[in-house]
């Protein structure tokens, strides 16, 4: 049950970190998913190393939820200084 809940939250998560980036267009659902699980694994590295915080996507919180779309939004920013050399 928990793969669901991680898929649906990664799937929010990613949506939203890329309405903020501006790069909704060029993404479709599979990607936002993407972004979102990869997101919130660096957002949970980032938030443990800085914060002390631990969240999960597994169960869901709105803390784990908050990290996961920080964390996306830390991924679009990184794809976008790798394919345009800047962030948007």
């Amino acid at each position: 049950m928990g793969w669901i809940v991680a898929i649906i939250v990664g799937g929010v998560a990613g949506w939203l970190a890329s309405m903020v980036m501006n790069r909704d267009a060029s993404m479709g659902i599979f990607w936002n998913i993407v972004v979102g699980i990869i997101g919130a694994l660096i957002g949970n590295v980032l938030a443990g190393a800085l914060f002390g915080v631990e969240g999960t996507i597994q169960t869901f919180n709105i803390t784990g939820f908050i990290i996961a779309i920080v964390g996306a939004i830390v991924l679009l920013a990184i794809v976008n200084l790798v394919q345009r050399g800047r962030v948007r």
